[in-house]
Formats: C-alpha cells, sequence, structure tokens
C-alpha cells in the first residue's frame, strides 16, 4: 500500500546530500540492574532479535526514486538482522569512546532501500553501563516524537522484563497524509493556508527591516559564522548534562523560561569559545528554534514542528544582557507563531523552510549569508525514573542533523532533574567542539552570579 507524505515531510527527504544526511537519534544511556548477569546486554540483543512485529514507521520504505510516497512492507519483509546491530566499545569504556562511535554512527546515512532507522546497543561502557543509539530519518519522526517514542517503550517499574523494541512500538497518529506533495495538486484550502503563511512570513521580514536594533532583528539577518560554511560528512559529537535545578533557580529570579535559560546557556558557551578562535561576528548570533505544534494532548510521535528565530544576544558581554534579550526576542517570535490560524501552520513552516530547501537542492547551501546560524532545541522527556529490563536510563542525549551553511546543531532533552545536551557538530568546520559542552555548565554558572541564586 503506497501513502502520499506530507510536504514538510518530503522536505527532509528532498533535503538530504552525501555530506548531509537528515536523520536524527537519540543516545540513551543506562545502567544495568544490580543483579545483572554477565550476559544482560548479549540477552537483550537476542531478545529483541525476535521481536519481528513492526509498526509504522519502521515498516515503511520510500516507494521508488521519487520522493513523494511510503510503501507498507509485511513484517516478514523487514529484516531485523540489518536494523539491529550490536556493538563494544574499546577500553576504558569511557565519554571519549563513546562520542568517537557516536560521531561515525551518526556520520552514515540511512540507506532508502530499507526502511528508514537503525538500533544500535552498545556494551563495553565504564560502571556496568550500556547504551542505545537509535536513528529515524527527520522525515517520520521529530524530536518530540522520539522521545515520546523512547518513554513509551521504557517503563517505571524496574521489575519490568522482556519490554518491547522500539519497532514494535511504533507511533499513534494519523498516517502519512495522502496529499501529494506537488504545489499544484494541493486542495484549495491548502493553498489559502499557504498564502497566508507565506504573507506572515513577509511581514516577520518587514517588521525586521523597520527595527534592526529590536529584538525582531533575529529574522533575515544572521552574521555568518565559521560554522555557517560547507560542510563534510564526518561528525563531532559532545555532551553535557546540566541540573534544572539551577536553571528553574535563574528563571525564576530573572522573570524568564528555563527554555530562555537554556538558550542563553548556548549563547554564553558559543561567544566564549569563537572569542577564542578569533571567529565571534560582531551582530548576535541568530538561532533557529523549533517549536511543537502539536495540539494539546496529542500523544502522537510523529513530525509536528515549526521555527522561530530568536536573538541570541552574543554580541552583549553581560549575561544578564544575554538571558534579557534572548528571552524578548523569543517571546515576540511565539506570539507572530500564535497569530496563524493551524490550517496555515505546514504552509508557514513550508514558506520558512523554502530557501534553504531551494539553496540545498540546487546544491548552493552553505555559501550565502545564513537565515540562522545553528539550531537550539529542547525536548521534555520523562520526568521521573524509567527503566529497560531493570537497567535504569541514567542518561538521554539527542543527535540531531546538519546542514551545508549549518555546521553545529545544540539538542537538550530534561530528565527527572536534569538538562542531558547533545552537541552534534561537523569535524572538520568547529575544532575542539568539546569546549562549547565545557563551557555550557561554565556559562550556567556565570547566570546563577548575574541573577544573584549563588
Amino acid at each position: 500500500m503506497a501513502r502520499r507524505l506530507k510536504i514538510n515531510d518530503a522536505a527532509w527527504l528532498l533535503a538530504e546530500g552525501k555530506d548531509t544526511p537528515t536523520h536524527v537519534a537519540v543516545l540513551a544511556i543506562f545502567s544495568q540492574p544490580p543483579d545483572a548477569p554477565p550476559t544482560f546486554l548479549r540477552d537483550l540483543v537476542a531478545e529483541w532479535k525476535e521481536r519481528r512485529t513492526f509498526a509504522p514507521p519502521f515498516k515503511y520504505k520510500q516507494l521508488g526514486r521519487v520522493v513523494k510516497a511510503w510503501t507498507e512492507l509485511a513484517d516478514e519483509d523487514v529484516d531485523v538482522d540489518y536494523h539491529l546491530r550490536h556493538s563494544a566499545l574499546p577500553a576504558p569504556g569511557g565519554e571519549r569512546e563513546l562520542g568517537v562511535l557516536i560521531s561515525r554512527l551518526h556520520a552514515r546515512g540511512l540507506d532508502r532501500n530499507y526502511p528508514l532507522w537503525e538500533a544500535h546497543l552498545i556494551e563495553g561502557l565504564a560502571d556496568n553501563r550500556f547504551a542505545l543509539y537509535f536513528k529515524v530519518h527527520h522525515s517520520q519522526i521529530d524530536g518530540v516524537g522520539g522521545i515520546r517514542l523512547l518513554q513509551r517503550v521504557l517503563s517505571t517499574d524496574p521489575d519490568a522484563r522482556h519490554m518491547a523494541p522500539p519497532w514494535e512500538v511504533g507511533v499513534r497518529g494519523p498516517r502519512p497524509s495522502t496529499l501529494p506533495v506537488a504545489v499544484k495538486d494541493l486542495r484549495p484550502s491548502t493553498k489559502d493556508s499557504l498564502r497566508l503563511a507565506s504573507r506572515a512570513l513577509g511581514q516577520s521580514a518587514r517588521d525586521t527591516v523597520r527595527g534592526p536594533d529590536g529584538p525582531a532583528a533575529a529574522l533575515f539577518r544572521a552574521p555568518k559564522a565559521i560554522f555557517n560554511g560547507r560542510i563534510r560528512r564526518p561528525r563531532r559529537f559532545a555532551t553535557q548534562s546540566l541540573h534544572l535545578e539551577r536553571m528553574r533557580a535563574v528563571a525564576a529570579a530573572s522573570g524568564t523560561t528555563v527554555n530562555d535559560v537554556f538558550l542563553a546557556v548556548c549563547s554564553g558557551a558559543l561567544r566564549r569559545y569563537l572569542n577564542e578562535v578569533g571567529q565571534l561576528p560582531r551582530p548576535s548570533l541568530t538561532g533557529l528554534v523549533p517549536v511543537s505544534v502539536r495540539p494539546a494532548g496529542d500523544g502522537a510521535v510523529g513530525t509536528a514542528i515549526s521555527f522561530i528565530f530568536t536573538r541570541l544576544g552574543t554580541d552583549l558581554t553581560d549575561p544578564a544582557d544575554r538571558l534579557r534579550m534572548v528571552h524578548d526576542s523569543t517571546v515576540l517570535a511565539k506570539q507572530r507563531l500564535a497569530r496563524l490560524p493551524k490550517s496555515a501552520m505546514d504552509g508557514y513552516t513550508a514558506a520558512l523552510m523554502g530557501p534553504s530547501l531551494a539553496q540545498h537542492v540546487a546544491g548552493l547551501g552553505g555559501y550565502g549569508r545564513p537565515t540562522a546560524n545553528l539550531v537550539i532545541s529542547n525536548v521534555p522527556g520523562p520526568q521521573q525514573p524509567v527503566y529497560l529490563n531493570g537497567a535504569r536510563l541514567e542518561h538521554v542525549y539527542p543527535v540531531s542533523l546538519l546542514f551545508h551553511g549549518q555546521a553545529l546543531n545544540i539538542t537538550a532533552v530534561s530528565y527527572v532533574d536534569q538538562f542531558d545536551v547533545g552537541f552534534t557538530g561537523c569535524r572538520d568546520s568547529l575544532p575542539h567542539m568539546q569546549r562549547l559542552a565545557v563551557y555550557s555548565g561554565d556559562a550556567l554558572a556565570d547566570l546563577e552570579k548575574a541573577t544573584g541564586t549563588i
């Protein structure tokens, strides 16, 4: 059975290239249960290889060479031995060894001759831990959906066993759209939504021109930074875990939000890093921030995001001033997005992605001035400890995608009392990228001092 893609989902396939695979992933790190046998992970791999029921989208395969539809495979036609991999880290099994492996795994694109996902169970981590690296094409799942899928796989019961793998759980919600991708074939109501969305995008651009020094100046005014050129396939991946209560205290003291604090943390780390390498642009960097547009109560796992532009205040020396700029810019951008009717949201997102998509399809991405300097996102995760066959989830790090013109992505997941941050970068564009992860911890301390919370 063939199913048409939504226009936004098709865009992720169209934008993909040899050096710019458009999959996303999650790196989940677990501590084995105290009574685990030495064969714990091998037993889990063997058990999952016997689970051969596949829920959407894990049985979807691209139909033909034209990006417009999925075909749904029968369970027996999905090769679990291909999709499920078992890896081991070299000694000592620390963060460095894990980062090197994840960087290599994430650099490889998904093979479109198969359903677009892979699962890697990784043993050999220090302190009796193991990891699950699970990657899926962004045409089938977004960050919120990926974390929701992980939550549905895991359990709050540490005694639960024989738990289903992600591909058996699958997504909830509507199947892929039955609408063709071509604009000429869209229904009249969808054409109207596209026109309304384009008008809203144009209004944002005009507001930016009128007020270049205000919080709205982010839109279409990003300077070119060292991570805004062409990229190559090799990746680097780094992690940091921030204390959520510390971020909440800064937000409360400053009258902002945890998301604002996270953006300001990234701003402080970026400013310090770029200063050190002598590459800090004089104007503020601009962040492209994904925003979930799921209706309240929607538990679906597929894609449902739009974007806002945010001034990061990297041109400001005072951490408190950067936080205020981030807050004001984000509030304004979200107000604009909220004025759009739900029917226009897909059109707005398509119009927003259009220029970048056209550049990538034409092979011109990364040559001109960027619309935004980097993507910064955070996704809500489990609020209480969760387990996989008794193994406690310790950390959950997002591993995201890069484009020509955007060689750095910073995405976080909140889990219990921590904020787990994944830094995904192009190896050739960002020397010593691990410093960014370290500096983000220092940037949070700077905000605490600036707001008097320590």
